[in-house]
This record gives structure tokens, sequence and C-alpha cells, in this order.
């Protein structure tokens, strides 16, 4: 995986979080309890904060791990964008309960790319 990848995938991911925060704070705020919001709103924290370490990982390292790159890429598909299903189909009446085991799979690929960071960083 090249930097440049890396790079793009951080900064798309960026951009939907600032789509989707706005798209919650907003429209959502309307059809949303005040516990989905919140659990909206983890979803979109925790995209954007990975994908700024997309950006610093592209931007830092000149061979990204492409391990640690896909843990984080993978582990913001499965944990961010599982609660936002979860959360707007149970605001429809029709929660997709399929989604609720993979959110916590998001969240070990999150926890694995850190791993990655960190022994990337005790083997410089």
């Amino acid at each position: 995986m090249t930097s440049q990848t890396v790079l793009i995938a951080g900064a798309l991911f960026g951009m939907l979080a600032v789509i989707l925060g706005a798209f919650g704070a907003h429209a959502l705020k309307k059809i949303l309890t005040s516990e989905q919001l919140k659990s909206f709103e983890t979803g979109v924290k925790y995209q954007m904060y990975h994908a700024i370490v997309l950006l610093f990982i592209g931007s830092y390292f000149k061979h990204p791990n492409q391990y640690m790159a896909l843990a984080f890429i993978i582990g913001i598909v499965l944990f961010s964008f599982s609660i936002y299903g979860l959360i707007l189909s149970d605001a429809k009446g029709k929660k997709m309960k399929f989604l609720g085991p993979i959110t916590p799979l998001g969240g070990l690929l999150l926890i694995i790319g850190w791993i990655l960071l960190l022994f990337k960083f005790l083997v410089l």
C-alpha cells in the first residue's frame, strides 16, 4: 500500500466524518433519541480520529505498513459504519441486529492498528 493510497483514504474518511457529523447534528437531531445521537456521534468521532491517524501514517512513513493501514481502514468501516447502520435502522424501526457483532470487530481492528503503529515506533 502506497503513502498516497493511505493519504487518500485518510482524506476521504475525514471528509465523510465532517459530512456525517453535520448530517447528525442537523437532520438526525430531529429523529434520533439523545442516546442514539450520542452513539452516532461516537461513530463520527472515531472515524475522524482514525482518519487523522491515516493522514499521519501516510505522511510520516515512506513505506507504510500495509497491515497497519488496512487495520485502520477496515476498522473504521466496520466500527463507525456499523454504528451508523444500527442507529439509522433502529430509528426507522427496523434495527439491523446483524450489525451488532460487527462493531466490536471493527474496534478490535482499530486496536490492532494502534499496536502495529506502536511496534513500528519501537523498531525505528
